[in-house]
């Protein structure tokens, strides 16, 4: 299964998201670090959801972080943008 599709069924499962984009943007760091060759290397996530209602910032991010379990350490960077 791709890592988009893992990332977005795990997301889902954790945080039943309003919304919910998650965008493989690997081609844009060819020939940086961490890129690879068929890409799955970075990635943004923009998510909404009411699980994230009072958490701070940091708290929100290890959540996410959490969902995501396994996935984290096989890809290069993830950037979030998480809110309610």
């Amino acid at each position: 299964m791709p890592i988009t599709e893992e990332m977005r069924a795990r997301l889902q499962a954790a945080f039943a998201p309003t919304e919910l984009e998650i965008s493989d943007d690997s081609e844009r760091h060819r020939g940086h670090a961490g890129y690879r060759e068929g890409g799955e290397s970075h990635f943004s996530v923009h998510i909404r959801a009411a699980a994230f209602a009072g958490m701070g910032r940091v708290a929100r991010h290890r959540a996410v972080h959490a969902a995501l379990g396994d996935i984290v350490p096989r890809i290069h960077a993830l950037a979030l943008d998480i809110g309610t």
